[in-house]
């Protein structure tokens, strides 16, 4: 097990023979690192965090901290994290808390660029990519394939749906949709039509993308309130699946969403 002599590893922590625990490094009680995760060097593994195979973190992360939460009064809570995951510099992920279920998850194959942060009880789905130091406040649910654009931050118990975008220097203070660009300040982010762009590139059919643009149109252009737009909506024989997901997305909204 390549674990180098500067290392600090809990005699309690599950380390894989297949592991790289790089100089410097501090690995903590009851943490689980799985085959060919590489821990670059000055990692604090902080415990009571699983580790997923095959996952990298650069040097300087802290991974599994207390949740910056003041109601957080030293409660055994979780960080778990899937496999195929990078991290780059400076990373930071907080463990979970006891109003939110008491653990933060993150999904698999996510790309989390330098100073990114992911506070308690967040839950980030697959294929996410979180820009230069975006930022997640407690209580965020992400979907698969989002992201998240450079130095954004999303306010907490909000929701960013699958396949959006964010664009960089956002502040979101309410649900981004799923499959849409959303952009702009605190309070006055706005949508920009599909990002059709983005979902080409992910091998989206031009049906899907067509009927995306239509249902975009029809709720944020029509220049009817929501409830007219929606009904109109449900009319219509859609044949994209996607078309379902942005429905229910807007329908379980508790915060809002930005349009």
């Amino acid at each position: 097990m390549p674990i180098h002599p500067t290392a600090i590893v809990d005699r309690t922590a599950e380390i894989s023979a297949e592991a790289t625990i790089g100089p410097y490094c501090i690995v903590g009680p009851q943490s689980f690192i799985a085959d060919g995760v590489i821990l670059d060097s000055h990692i604090n593994v902080h415990g009571w965090t699983s580790i997923g195979r095959r996952c990298h973190f650069y040097s300087h992360c802290s991974v599994g901290t207390d949740p910056q939460d003041l109601k957080y009064k030293g409660e055994p809570t979780r960080l778990e994290i899937g496999e195929d995951n990078i991290f780059r510099e400076f990373v930071t992920l907080n463990r979970g808390t006891r109003g939110g279920h008491g653990v933060t998850i993150i999904g698999n194959n996510n790309y989390l660029m330098s100073y990114s942060h992911v506070a308690h009880d967040c839950s980030v789905g697959s294929n996410v990519i979180m820009a230069n130091a975006g930022t997640l406040a407690g209580h965020v649910n992400v979907g698969d394939h989002a992201t998240v654009g450079a130095f954004s931050a999303v306010h907490q118990f909000c929701r960013v749906g699958p396949h959006s975008f964010i664009g960089g220097f956002s502040v979101i203070t309410r649900d981004a949709l799923p499959y849409i660009k959303t952009v702009g300040e605190r309070n006055h982010a706005k949508i920009y039509g599909i990002n059709t762009i983005g979902l080409q590139r992910k091998g989206f059919s031009e049906q899907a993308i067509n009927e995306l643009k239509q249902v975009y149109r029809l709720l944020f252009r029509s220049k009817m309130n929501t409830g007219d737009a929606l009904a109109q909506v449900k009319e219509h024989q859609w044949t994209a699946p996607e078309v379902s997901t942005l429905i229910e997305f807007i329908l379980g909204s508790e915060r809002g969403f930005i349009r």
